[in-house]
């Protein structure tokens, strides 16, 4: 979706691609944060090698098959050794690992309690003593939750912890961790910036790409369980008979990882695809030509996880084409997948331009009177904030307000409105930001994460997901930078208790280096990159008001579309009296769908929390802000301040040359100097507009725009750079 236009872009991608080529030693992301590269330090290199001298894992399911591969694979290059598979102990320093009932050295150890507390996906690592010898067992109750374990045990070694005594209790806190592909068939990916689709569905069931395992052990190590591999715009021929066998050889290679497959579903398939005059959910003939296609599905993928629906949204058919809810629609497949025990996911991702209320307000209208009505096998998808993905929102209103339905949530790992695969912005303090957001749903400390878990309301299935932002581009992620997003929605998915500040420490020691003097100024740079991002793009609580369609760079005067809610000037409505969406009482009144504690850090204008502002107010550009300045003042403060943090991170990146391979290095510097250009092509392109509103000159200390408003209304693409 990114234009022609955008040369500066292409180049650098084509740029890249000839210098992996001819570059033998190149590091290309390809291995994401499974490098295993070589333990340098003597003292940890000496005590791992120890702790790892002789290595008991018995077994032969395809997970333990695996564990044992990675294990391998691991150690050689960790270590540098071949490791010792043994079957009695002949040194000390053993690693112990199986379940109890594939290992009587476990089985014998004492560790019900800590396997109770494990669960059947979790797992623990302990330091004990076995017939005098120190031993490091990794215990888990299932083969799956071995194989996790290995990965975390792998972890501890690539980040260089130590290993002397260990007593770890890891068990994952949501129970589906998913990742959603809005891939085509065709091979293009909506909202996709990183290639093409991973999927060669030309070439499969027949040939299967060593990627696919790759892209397996990636999710594995991060805990991920389940992926649905088509769009939620769905395309029938993906339940077609030679589709579900494409399907079924992607589903082999991901079984012995835990991971389940998934598919999207078009609600109408029953008269495009088979034929029916109607695709009624009441109707006795749909729900049975559901129930065939659904047997057909389970009899070539024994463990498909379920459907994943997008219904009577932007134009995608559903129950409501036949007067039915979205209730009776999902109950429909829930009843049809039920004797698998599968599942079907229902997206709460719905808005009509027919409805003449405030879009942030739909869903919740939509879905709350329905709450209790869905069958126990359905979970309801819900985005983290109730517009769009954007760089920030408040948490949506629905988290909370249905107890008797499993919420499920959807964060977007993919950049749709952030700057695509051009600018680093690391997402952990996004997602956190939602997470530890108090809904006040059942008093003070009910956070959207203990609603996510059943912590509060007592959901039988818990689920969190991200929209993917891999693609088949040599580093997967198009920005080196934009794996740690991949890597932190599955970290925290498996512990949403986790730092975004600790997992950005975890990722760049694996991905990089464990060297501390990149790691501090890298991570520093990683943590201040979202907020950079708001502050560029949409400052104080400014939304939807990027480019049209592709949602790229800024478009705050978008006004001409299909429907009122797709346009920038619906979100923001500027005028000379002021700016911002008045969601309050007097406007409205979404902010209404909140419960009062969460309600009141945005009631107020003058002592609300700022961040969300012009979310839930209209006011005037001589508002006074907190720290004294004008509203106007403060975005231009805030549009300039945005741009120069590019600048800061540039010149931080610039430090750092002599610590990363010079491949990664020049691509990240590249990328960075787009940023800077599209962060500039933001401040300017918004003052300008803003100030045709405002009528108040942008400070003189700040460089002023180099062109007029009309200008860059005009362009696609950033202006080539200056610099």
């Amino acid at each position: 979706m990114i234009t022609a236009t955008r040369s500066i872009i292409t180049w650098i991608a084509s740029t890249w691609l000839i210098f992996i080529c001819f570059t033998a030693r190149a590091e290309n992301g390809y291995d994401l944060w499974l490098r295993y590269k070589p333990v340098t330090e003597p003292a940890l290199l000496t005590s791992y090698r120890q702790h790892a001298s002789e290595i008991f894992l018995n077994g032969n399911s395809p997970a333990i098959t695996v564990a044992k591969e990675e294990l391998s694979m691991g150690l050689k290059g960790l270590l540098t050794i071949d490791p010792s598979f043994v079957n009695s102990f002949q040194k000390n320093g053993a690693l112990i690992i199986g379940t109890p009932a594939s290992s009587s050295m476990i089985a014998s150890a004492g560790l019900q309690k800590k396997l109770q507390q494990a669960g059947q996906e979790g797992y623990i690592i302990s330091t004990i003593r076995i017939n005098g010898k120190t031993c490091t067992i990794i215990a888990a109750n299932s083969d799956h939750g071995v194989l996790y374990g290995v990965f975390g045990y792998l972890r501890l070694l690539q980040t260089r912890q130590p290993v002397i005594s260990l007593n770890i209790i890891s068990a994952p806190r949501i129970q589906l961790r998913m990742l959603n592909h809005w891939d085509n068939l065709n091979g293009s990916i909506e909202r996709g910036y990183a290639g093409k689709s991973l999927w060669n569905w030309n070439q499969l069931p027949d040939t299967i790409d060593p990627r696919y395992k790759d892209y397996a052990r990636a999710n594995a190590s991060i805990g991920i369980n389940g992926t649905v591999l088509t769009n939620v715009n769905a395309n029938i021929l993906a339940l077609t008979h030679p589709y579900l066998e494409k399907v079924a050889a992607l589903a082999n290679v991901f079984r012995p990882y835990g991971i389940k497959v998934y598919l999207t579903a078009k609600f109408s398939a029953p008269v495009e695809l088979g034929k029916l005059r109607t695709a009624d959910p009441l109707n006795d003939t749909v729900q049975q030509w559901w129930k065939d296609k659904i047997k057909e599905i389970y009899e070539l993928v024994p463990d498909f996880g379920g459907f994943l629906i997008k219904a009577n949204s932007e134009g995608q058919p559903g129950p409501q084409n036949y007067g039915r809810t979205h209730a009776d629609g999902a109950n429909m497949f829930a009843d049809a997948l039920a004797p698998y025990h599968g599942i079907v996911i229902w997206r709460a991702f719905v808005y009509s331009n027919e409805v003449p209320d405030d879009r942030h307000k739909q869903a919740y209208n939509e879905f709350v009177p329905l709450d209790g009505k869905f069958k126990s096998n359905v979970m309801v998808q819900v985005k983290n904030g109730a517009i769009d993905f954007q760089p920030r929102e408040p948490f949506h209103p629905l988290f909370g307000a249905m107890p008797k339905t499993p919420l499920m949530m959807e964060f977007q790992v993919t950049q749709e409105y952030l700057g695509h695969s051009t600018n680093l912005v690391y997402l952990a303090p996004l997602f956190k930001e939602c997470l530890e957001s108090d809904t006040y749903c059942n008093g003070k400390g009910s956070t959207v994460a203990k609603v996510l878990d059943g912590s509060i309301h007592p959901y039988a299935i818990t689920g969190m997901a991200g929209v993917a932002n891999t693609g088949n581009d040599t580093d997967w992620c198009g920005h080196p930078f934009a794996q740690a997003n991949w890597y932190a929605l599955g970290r925290l998915c498996w512990n949403y208790s986790l730092s975004a500040e600790q997992i950005a420490d975890e990722w760049l020691r694996m991905t990089y280096s464990n060297d501390v003097t990149f790691i501090k100024p890298a991570k520093k740079m990683m943590m201040a990159s979202r907020e950079i991002a708001v502050s560029y793009m949409t400052p104080v609580g400014l939304h939807h008001i990027m480019g049209a369609n592709a949602h790229y760079g800024p478009g705050p005067w978008t006004s001409r579309m299909q429907r009122a809610d797709w346009t920038a000037v619906y979100y923001h409505k500027a005028d000379s009296a002021g700016v911002g969406f008045d969601r309050t009482i007097k406007g409205s009144n979404a902010i209404g769908q909140y419960f009062p504690g969460a309600r009141k850090q945005w009631e107020s204008a003058s002592a609300g929390d700022e961040k969300y502002l012009l979310w839930f107010h209209h006011v005037p550009w001589t508002f006074r802000m907190k720290d004294g300045l004008t509203l106007w003042n403060e975005l231009c403060k805030k549009y300039y301040a945005g741009a120069d943090s590019v600048k800061w991170m540039q010149q931080t990146w610039n430090s750092l040359k002599a610590k990363v391979d010079p491949e990664r290095f020049e691509q990240v510097k590249k990328l960075l100097q787009v940023q800077h250009d599209e962060a500039v092509w933001w401040r300017n392109s918004c003052l300008l507009y803003f100030q045709s509103f405002s009528k108040m000159a942008i400070p003189s200390k700040y460089e002023q725009p180099d062109g007029t408003l009309e200008y860059y209304m005009k362009l696609k693409s950033p202006p080539p750079s200056k610099d």
